[in-house]
């Protein structure tokens, strides 16, 4: 039997051809999935590379974060500690201050009632002093009183000493006695009255002590 020729004469393809060109279609097609399906792994890593170093991207920020957080808090510290440093020196210097110009102006105050004293000395002498004129005697009391209310205004009191027992921290003795009717160490007599300024004294009481 004679097989059949195309319009060219030629023999048709047989079933070898058929099942090579299906052969090269599968593999073709083989091929073409598994470049597919490695071009999908390809990019599904590069994804993962992409989220890790994202990741890792992020931790490092985030550690860079809490290094600058850690370091602005321990400045934050330390100018915390230096302000209240400060604070502590200039309220001990505002003190300190204000005590020293307390005490100068305690010590100017002093020193300028000192001067007045005599003025006070004099009038215990008037008025010690015998005298008919009584409109004098008057006006010498009445002068006292005021004199000893301007003292006492500013702060200045009389140091007791007649009768009281020696002290050294506000009497002068001058003079000793012994006398059995007086007490030891007893202040028989006053020659200078002393006075103190609140707590500092400024002129020491002149004393006789006894025994």
């Amino acid at each position: 039997m004679s097989s059949k020729k195309d319009k060219n004469g030629q023999e048709p393809q047989t079933e070898e051809i058929k099942e090579e060109t299906v052969e090269t279609a599968a593999e073709e097609i083989k091929e073409e999935t598994v470049e597919t399906a490695a071009e999908e792994i390809k990019e599904e890593a590069k994804e993962e590379s992409k989220e890790a170093k994202k990741e890792k991207k992020q931790k490092k920020e985030s550690k860079k974060e809490a290094e600058i957080k850690e370091t602005a808090e321990k400045l934050i510290q330390a100018e915390k500690e230096k302000y209240l440093r400060l604070c502590a020196e200039y309220d001990n210097f505002r003190k300190r201050s204000q005590k020293e110009r307390e005490g100068l102006y305690a010590d100017i105050k002093a020193d300028t009632l000192l001067k007045f004293l005599p003025v006070y000395d004099n009038l215990e002498r008037a008025l010690a002093t015998p005298t008919a004129d009584e409109a004098y005697r008057k006006g010498v009391e009445m002068t006292m009183v005021q004199f000893n209310q301007t003292l006492e205004k500013l702060g200045i009191t009389e140091i007791e000493a007649l009768g009281k027992p020696f002290d050294p921290n506000v009497h002068n003795a001058v003079m000793h006695v012994e006398d059995e009717s007086f007490g030891e160490n007893e202040v028989v007599e006053v020659f200078q009255k002393g006075f103190k300024l609140n707590d500092k004294v400024i002129r020491f009481a002149m004393v006789k002590v006894a025994n």
